[in-house]
């Protein structure tokens, strides 16, 4: 990576097309608006996160963040049939159509970001 690449950040956080980042919002008590955050620069990097963090799949909204709004994710895109988060691979099929033409075989355009996931 050249000087201009680590200064500005990977290429694909400028394709408004794409999320800037996702973000994962646990309630701290049931029916109150203060939330626990957990953040990614990539939505496979999240799960993994949150996963191995031990969180409820469904417990938590994930929101993709934009510069100019942010978006929530149906949960079954990152959800399987049984309740538990996806693997890797299912996230990448599952993926393909909501970011069409990014996810392809063998690769994606998040491939330039940082995968680790941060939280309380």
């Amino acid at each position: 990576m050249g000087f201009v690449d680590q200064l500005l950040g990977p290429r694909s956080k400028y394709d408004e097309r794409l999320p800037y980042t996702y973000e994962a919002r646990m309630p701290i008590f049931e029916g109150e608006e203060e939330y626990n955050s957990y953040m990614s620069d990539t939505i496979c990097g999240l799960i993994k996160y949150l996963a191995e963090s031990g969180v409820d799949p469904l417990e938590v909204e994930i929101y993709e963040i934009f510069t100019d709004g942010e978006r929530i994710i149906p949960k079954a895109l990152y959800i399987s049939e049984k309740g538990v988060w996806m693997q890797r691979k299912e996230i990448c099929q599952s993926f393909k159509d909501h970011y069409d033409r990014h996810i392809y075989e063998g690769g994606c355009a998040f491939a330039d970001r940082n995968c680790k996931g941060t939280g309380p």
